[in-house]
C-alpha cells in the first residue's frame, strides 16, 4: 500500500510502527456552528481509509479529537448569554448527528480539549524546562527558531516566515514567528502554573494525540488548510518535548470549492451537511466526494452532485441475490482490480470504476458479482439499505406492467390503486397478477393496513 506523504511530498510505501496495528489521529471539529461540505469532504475522506485500513486487516485505533475551547466558542457564549460548556454540547451534539448520517464510522477514541488540559499544561511545562518555551504575565510561548525544522512541512523556509512577520505593538513575544502555548484569561480559562489561562488551539492536538496514541504515531490527517500553521506547529512542539519523531505519514485532503473559491464559513459560501441531505442522500454525498482524488480540489455543483446521484442508482440497483457465504470474493479478478486501485494513495475514482463494473456483471446474472459489489462498496462505506429507481426508470416499469395486465396506467400510485379495488372486491385473481408482474420488474409488494408499498428486492 502507499501514500502520499505532505511532510516529504513522495508516495511512500506505507509501513507500520508496530507490526500490522495503525494509530491513526484526524483533527476533528471546532464544535461552534453546523458543519459544512467542506467538513463533510474531511471526514468521509479519513473514514474511507479507516474503513480501507480495516479492510486490509490492519488493527486501526482511530482518534478524532473535539476542540470544546477556542476564542469562536467563547465569542458565540457571550453573545447568546451562554457557557462555553452549554455551546459546545450543543454543537458537539450536532455534528455527531451529522457525521451519523453521513454514514462516517464513530472514531475509536474522541476525546475532548477540555478533558485532556493536565497533559498540556505538562507538555508546555517541559518545553519551558527545555528552554522551548517562555512564559509572559500569564502567556506562554514557544520560541519557533529553537527548532530548525520549523517549516519543513508546509515547504516555507523559516527565513522567508520571517520576512512576511511582524509584532504588534504591545506583543509580549520576543520572535513574530514564535506562537502561544497557553493564553492568560480570566474570564473564561482554568488553572495553571502560569496564571488562570487555557491552551493554544496547537497544543491541544499534541496533547491529546501523545496521551491516547503515544509519542510517535503512523498517520495524522486533516484539511490541507491545517498544513500551516496548525500541524506545523504540532510537529514543532510535540518533538521538541518528546524528543523523538511525531507522525510517520501525513496525509491531508484538498478543499471544496464553489465558483474556485474555498468552502468556509468565514467567506459565507458553505452548504450545511443538513441542508445538503434534504436534498441528496449520504450515499450521493460520498460518491461525489471520492469519484475525486482525495488530494485534489473538489468543485461543488449541482450538476457534480445529480450526476453522483445517478451513480449511486447504477451502483444500488444492481440486480441482488442472496449472497453465498462460502463465496470468496478475495478470489475474483474485481477484488484485486479494487485493491490495486485503493493501494495506489487511494484512488478512489478507480475503484469506483469496479464497482461499476460489478453492478453491470450483477444485471446480467454473473455468478459472485453482487456478493463483491457488496463487499467492495461496504468497504467504501455505501450503504446498500435501499436501492432506487429513477424517475425514467419507474415510468418504464409502469409502461410494462401495463401492457402485461393489458390496462393503460399512467404511474405507479394508479397501478397500486387499481389493485387496492380487486383486493377490496376480493378479486385475488388480478391482485395476485399485478404482485406477479412487479415481481418479473424486481418489485416486492408489500401490503399492510395503510395501503400497499412497493420497494425494490
Amino acid at each position: 500500500m502507499k501514500l502520499h506523504n505532505s511532510f516529504t511530498g513522495k508516495i511512500e510505501d506505507f509501513k507500520t510502527i508496530e507490526d500490522n496495528k495503525v494509530k491513526m489521529y484526524v483533527c476533528g471539529p471546532t464544535v461552534y456552528d453546523y458543519a459544512h461540505l467542506g467538513h463533510a469532504r474531511c471526514y468521509i475522506t479519513w473514514d474511507v481509509l479507516y474503513r480501507y485500513l480495516k479492510f486490509k486487516g490492519y488493527d486501526v485505533t482511530y482518534c478524532r479529537n473535539v476542540t470544546d475551547v477556542d476564542d469562536k466558542i467563547l465569542k458565540k457564549a457571550e453573545k447568546e448569554g451562554k457557557t462555553p460548556e452549554e455551546v459546545s454540547q450543543y454543537w458537539y451534539k450536532a455534528f455527531a448527528e451529522s457525521m451519523k448520517s453521513l454514514n462516517t464510522l464513530k472514531p475509536d477514541i474522541e476525546p475532548f480539549a477540555t478533558k485532556t488540559l493536565g497533559e498540556m499544561i505538562a507538555i508546555v511545562k517541559d518545553l519551558i524546562n527545555k528552554g522551548f518555551a517562555y512564559e509572559v504575565d500569564g502567556d506562554v510561548y514557544f520560541r519557533v527558531k529553537k527548532f530548525p525544522q520549523y517549516g519543513y512541512l508546509s515547504k516555507q523556509p523559516i527565513d522567508q516566515l520571517e520576512s512576511g512577520a511582524r509584532i504588534e505593538v504591545g506583543d509580549k513575544k520576543e520572535d513574530p514567528l514564535d506562537f502561544a502555548l497557553w493564553k492568560k484569561d480570566e474570564k473564561f480559562g482554568y488553572r495553571s502554573p502560569w496564571g488562570i489561562g487555557r491552551p493554544g488551539w496547537h497544543i491541544e492536538c499534541s496533547a491529546m494525540s501523545r496521551k491516547y496514541l503515544g509519542k510517535t504515531i503512523d498517520i495524522h490527517a486533516g484539511g490541507a488548510d491545517l498544513i500551516f500553521p496548525h500541524h506545523e506547529n504540532e510537529i514543532a512542539q510535540s518533538e521538541c518535548a518528546n524528543g523523538c519523531k511525531f507522525v510517520n505519514y501525513w496525509l491531508h485532503n484538498g478543499f471544496v470549492t464553489i465558483n474556485k473559491e474555498k468552502m468556509s464559513k468565514s467567506l459565507g459560501n458553505f452548504l450545511t451537511i443538513d441542508d445538503l441531505l434534504k436534498k441528496y442522500d449520504a450515499n450521493t454525498i460520498r460518491f461525489f466526494i471520492l469519484t475525486n482524488h482525495y488530494r485534489m480540489p473538489v468543485e461543488f455543483s449541482d450538476e457534480s452532485l445529480n450526476s453522483a446521484a445517478a451513480g449511486v442508482k447504477r451502483m444500488l440497483n444492481a440486480k441482488r441475490v442472496p449472497i453465498d457465504a462460502n463465496f470468496d470474493v478475495k478470489s475474483t479478478d474485481a477484488y484485486k482490480e479494487f485493491v490495486e486501485a485503493m493501494d495506489e494513495d487511494l484512488n478512489t475514482s478507480k475503484a469506483l470504476a469496479v464497482l461499476f463494473d460489478l453492478a453491470n456483471k450483477a444485471n446480467k446474472g454473473e455468478e459472485g458479482a453482487f456478493a463483491t459489489l457488496f463487499t467492495l462498496a461496504d468497504a467504501l462505506g455505501f450503504s446498500f439499505e435501499k436501492a432506487t429507481l429513477s424517475d425514467e426508470e419507474l415510468a418504464g416499469v409502469v409502461e410494462r406492467v401495463s401492457e402485461k395486465l393489458g390496462e393503460k396506467f399512467a404511474n405507479m400510485d394508479e397501478i397500486l390503486a387499481y389493485r387496492k379495488q380487486a383486493r377490496d372486491a376480493k378479486n385475488w385473481d388480478v391482485a395476485d397478477k399485478i404482485r406477479v408482474a412487479f415481481d418479473a420488474e424486481g418489485i416486492v409488494l408489500k401490503d399492510s393496513k395503510e395501503g400497499t408499498t412497493w420497494e425494490l428486492k
